[in-house]
């Protein structure tokens, strides 16, 4: 007998995907980790040396559109067993790498685009269709994982490699991955209850319809991507730039990176808390929140640079902003045929992930023209603007500020 939505199968399953997000999360934080380990033992420039991270975020954003197609097609099953592959291999292959290009090519490819990719967007898709009363809540806590990969790995992966090297760890990580992540994709061969699930609006007001904000399909799926490039190049600024920045002050790298990990450590509080809002007042409207007061966040590093100022409003930023990425995957479920969520919450995220990649660039770029990091900051504010404007207009189309009344009401809605 199939399970239903937010039966006690819909919570384990929730469960599962946590600990393989967890797990699969782990490359964009282990690279961190062994990057000056790497770049001395190849004797490659910093910036050389960082490529194989920026392969491995281009990989993981492309191969997450299509990991999203192929769990739509054949179940999240397949897709995680790919990942389990992807990631064995690519540690393995990482680990004996005889030089930076190989060592980056397989980042990009094994661990990116058919790695990590197949344990973020899929299983936030998964998690989003196995709920409907608990929606909000189950997408952030699934795609927490994220960031706890960035709590758990650093200093598991830092204490192997002072231990043993860098290579043995990657060795290891293979091996890991092969055995755990197929063992639990096994408890995932269940396909989501779509057909079945009862045909209820949201929390947000709005049915899943092939006229998403009164737009087609694929107008509405442009304006969330350029949304979501937009709210994390803004994300990003903190997130890619604290340690530089805190050098620059005079504080050590050391006092930034500890930053950082309090932005990530709110970040998972900030995501819960995100989605226990969202179920109440739905995906739109608690990104339109998230926007806005992530705005204000980064407002604040501009007057306040003292050290403990900059703890404080670390943590506030991370507070602020953890539930934004989440949200986007319940606008998709709320507003899109269920059938499609697993392509469109990959499209969405992909965008999420390139304001990223942009961002690095973009603020690097930024504070190599004026010399200071305000420029940089004031650029997110201006992307943060953007992103917010763009929720504000499809939240007044729902809501009926056009003319014929919601967007996505009518009677060509599907079942949700």
């Amino acid at each position: 007998m199939p399970h239903a939505t937010d039966s006690r199968y819909a919570w384990l399953r929730l469960m599962v995907t946590l600990a393989l997000m967890t797990l699969g999360s782990s490359a964009m934080y282990v690279i961190s980790v062994v990057l000056p380990t790497v770049q001395s033992e190849f004797g490659a420039a910093r910036a050389d040396a960082s490529l194989p991270y920026t392969l491995l975020m281009v990989g993981f954003g492309l191969g997450g559109v299509l990991m999203g197609k192929l769990a739509d097609r054949h179940g999240l099953m397949a897709v995680v067993m790919i990942g389990a592959g992807g990631l064995g291999l690519g540690y393995v292959a990482a680990g004996l790498a005889p030089n930076l290009w190989v060592f980056a090519i397989v980042h990009g490819v094994l661990l990116g685009a058919l790695g990590s990719a197949a344990t973020f967007a899929p299983l936030v898709a998964d998690a989003s269709l196995w709920f409907v009363r608990r929606r909000g809540i189950a997408v952030a806590i699934c795609a927490s994982g994220n960031y706890l990969a960035g709590a758990v790995w650093p200093p598991i992966v830092q204490f192997f490699v002072s231990g043993y090297g860098w290579r043995p760890t990657f060795i290891g990580l293979g091996v890991l991955c092969a055995v755990a992540m197929p063992l639990l994709a096994l408890m995932l061969r269940e396909r989501p209850p779509v057909a079945t699930a009862p045909a209820v609006a949201p929390a947000g007001g709005a049915m899943p319809s092939s006229r998403p904000f009164g737009l087609s399909l694929n107008q509405a799926q442009w304006m969330l991507c350029v949304a979501g490039v937009a709210c994390c190049v803004a994300m990003s600024m903190p997130q890619v730039h604290i340690v530089a920045y805190c050098t620059d002050l005079g504080f050590g790298a050391a006092r930034g990176a500890e930053m950082l990990s309090l932005m990530l450590a709110c970040g998972i509080v900030s995501r819960l808390v995100s989605g226990l809002i969202c179920d109440r007042i739905g995906g739109l409207r608690t990104l339109l929140l998230g926007s806005v007061l992530q705005g204000l966040a980064l407002l604040l590093f501009l007057p306040f640079d003292g050290l403990v100022s900059l703890y404080v409003v670390s943590a506030l930023f991370g507070l602020f902003q953890g539930g934004i990425v989440p949200s986007y995957a319940i606008i998709v479920r709320e507003h899109f045929p269920p059938k499609e969520a697993g392509a469109r919450v990959g499209m969405v995220l992909m965008s999420t992930l390139l304001g990223i990649a942009l961002c690095g660039w973009m603020s690097g770029k930024v504070f190599d023209l004026t010399g200071s990091y305000e420029a940089a900051f004031i650029n997110g504010v201006a992307w943060n603007l953007l992103n917010g404007a763009i929720v504000v207009w499809l939240l007044w189309r729902v809501t009926g500020g056009r003319r014929g009344g919601p967007a996505s009401a009518g009677a060509g809605a599907a079942a949700a």
